[in-house]
């Protein structure tokens, strides 16, 4: 069981921000911008490499959730960013796909 889905189970706390029948957002504890939320998926799904073409609609809910989130906290107009990372070498580290929204910055590009 990965650190995601106890907070999905609500055996550990997290600040959430997001939450329906598919998905749960919440803000990283380790934020990289001023705005930084987890959008995960309530099934669990090790990496992108592990989706399936039936999995394309609970990864459009990730994205529709990170963007309404971001109107609904008025910086959508200003900008934001999401992003995937994909096992180890992108910076994966809790294996549960996971969406990063990040916003409240200038954000550099390319990133690190």
């Amino acid at each position: 069981m990965t650190l995601f889905s106890k907070i999905i189970a609500r055996e550990i706390p997290a600040d959430i921000v997001y939450e329906d029948e598919h998905v749960l957002g919440f803000r990283d504890i380790n934020p990289q911008a001023p705005v930084h939320v987890l959008f995960i998926p309530k099934r669990a799904i090790a990496t992108l490499d592990d989706l399936v073409p039936d999995d394309a609609e609970l990864v459009g809910r990730l994205i529709l959730a990170a963007a309404s989130h971001a109107r609904s906290e008025g910086f959508a107009e200003n900008g934001y960013r999401v992003v995937f990372n994909c096992n180890a070498d992108a910076g994966q580290t809790v294996f549960h796909i996971h969406l990063h929204l990040l916003a409240g910055r200038q954000l550099a590009w390319p990133p690190g």
